[in-house]
């Protein structure tokens, strides 16, 4: 029985050591997966649909612009609050 134990033990042990890196493979596996997808998506011609399916408005390179700024909200943010 001691040794049946010890060798439960030993597989346990193996199952804790080995079990992070099946995870890691397993997450690898499935971002090299999407890449592939959104890559054939490139080529086949244009970008990839967006789950809601709404599309980029206007031109340009995709930059942020800062949102306009609020009415009677002063130049520099340091004057008196009132």
């Amino acid at each position: 029985m001691n040794t049946f134990l010890n060798y439960l033990v030993v597989a346990a042990l193996f199952a804790l050591v080995l079990a992070p890196v099946a995870l890691g493979l397993a997450r690898e596996r499935r971002i090299d997966r999407q890449l592939r997808e959104a890559e054939r998506g490139r080529r086949a011609g244009g970008p990839p649909e967006t789950r809601s399916g709404a599309r980029r408005r206007g031109a340009g390179g995709g930059a942020l612009r800062p949102p306009p700024p609020r009415p009677g909200a002063g130049g520099t943010g340091g004057g008196t609050p009132g």
